[in-house]
């Protein structure tokens, strides 16, 4: 009730603020009146504030207001700084962590990446799934996820907001073989900017940071595949239009993209002044004067001139049914991709089903709560795959070892040999 949502703290604050006026009108000095004037804007400020809050469905907790607008909860999250092998990580976490609870819940961790080609430094999150920390997965490659934040917003918008971890838990109660680890990376550099994922001209190279520089980083430090089908994007909002472009943009490094209320085509950036980070924030549009890039960035153009031998990756979106641009843009965007695959199907000669999942979530808008409810399917859809390419990953790599281990039987046996029986 008196949560930041609740109708007793939305009538606190008309209380305070009538008991303020009714000061001000009372107050025969000129100093009271102007103090009473004063504290009044506050109630009035929070009214505002609160009900924007509650009209985007965001935070629902004071607890995770605070995290996410203090930094508070990345301070209680361990940070790894040393970048090694797999092994060594292993090592490390295993020295530091209970394998025993983490082999139930799972680890949270972050970590600083600077990316060596874009020379960026920026916080990242990556939670490690509870099979990560099981005998039976101990020398498994696992798949990944790169979950892309909205703006205004951070990677631990995931966790404070959209309650990722106990979302994912639940799913692998029932899937423990989809486990997957999640990459939640600062897609901006901070609260103030909006930098869509998109490499500036002459700027910020935001796209080739979140879809190289992370995944590649992750894929030395963390037992996991690296970039390719076992590796999904997903995000909400603004990160839902940088999942779609960068699926597009970077097809050979993903094998699934989820979008929840993106959209796709850039709109103006909010950049450091001097593509400077940490430089004051100005809107612009990036691509001005640039409209080839433009196009190129434009997942709902770019899609209808990319060359049919390119595989996408495949795609899942949903939208808030109150939000009607949400649910159009991915109407149109869904079919774009429904008629390319039919178009592959038929140069290729194959009859397989074409399938764009669609989740229309009902009741809400571009807000936290069509997020929170598409969170779940979106998962349980991506993971599934992403496991699966995984596995094949897997056996191919340790078919590899083998053969290399004894070359001499492997040229021996021919080509069509079965094992006998």
């Amino acid at each position: 009730m008196f949560g930041p949502q609740g109708a007793g703290f939305f009538l606190l604050l008309m209380v305070v603020f009538a008991a303020l006026i009714y000061w001000l009108v009372v107050a025969k000095q000129v100093v009271l009146r102007v103090l009473a004037a004063c504290l009044a804007f506050v109630p009035a400020m929070a009214f505002g504030i609160a009900s924007v809050n509650k009209f985007y469905d965001y935070y629902q907790t004071w607890g995770g207001m605070i995290s996410d607008l203090t930094g508070q909860g990345a301070s209680s999250i361990p940070k790894y700084a040393v970048a090694g092998s797999n092994r060594q990580f292993d090592k490390d976490i295993g020295r530091v962590t209970s394998t025993a609870e983490d082999a139930q819940v799972g680890y949270l961790f972050q970590t600083t990446i600077v990316g060596p080609r874009t020379r960026l430094a920026r916080n990242v999150y990556v939670y490690l799934p509870p099979q990560y920390f099981q005998k039976a997965y101990a020398h498994y490659k696992f798949p990944a996820i790169e979950l892309l934040h909205g703006s205004p917003g951070n990677p631990q918008a995931w966790l404070s907001v959209l309650d990722v971890i106990p979302t994912y838990l639940n799913l692998l109660e029932g899937h423990p073989s989809d486990a997957a680890v999640l990459v939640m990376p600062d897609t901006d550099g901070g609260h103030q900017y909006g930098l869509q994922c998109l490499n500036n001209p002459g700027g910020i190279q935001d796209l080739t940071f979140v879809a190289e520089d992370v995944p590649d980083y992750i894929a030395r430090l963390v037992r996991v595949q690296p970039p390719g089908l076992a590796w999904g994007v997903a995000g909400y909002s603004e990160g839902g239009y940088c999942a779609a472009n960068i699926a597009m943009r970077e097809p050979e490094r993903y094998g699934a993209a989820g979008v929840i209320s993106g959209y796709f085509a850039p709109i103006q950036s909010g950049v450091p002044a001097g593509n400077k980070p940490g430089g004051k924030p100005v809107t612009v549009n990036v691509f001005a004067g640039h409209q080839a890039l433009q196009s190129l960035n434009s997942p709902s153009a770019y899609i209808t001139k990319l060359s049919l031998s390119v595989r996408l990756p495949a795609f899942w979106l949903a939208a808030g049914a109150e939000d009607k641009q949400d649910v159009s843009l991915a109407a149109n965007f869904r079919q774009l991709v429904l008629t390319r695959l039919q178009l592959q199907n038929r140069l290729l000669l194959q009859n397989r089903p074409a399938n764009v999942p669609f989740m229309v979530v009902p009741g809400g808008g571009h807000t936290g709560s069509v997020w929170r409810a598409a969170l779940g399917p979106m998962l349980a859809w991506m993971t599934p795959q992403l496991a699966a390419q995984a596995a094949r990953a897997d056996a191919a790599a340790a078919a590899a070892a083998q053969r290399q281990a004894n070359p001499l039987k492997s040229a021996a046996a021919p080509p069509s040999a079965k094992p006998k029986k």
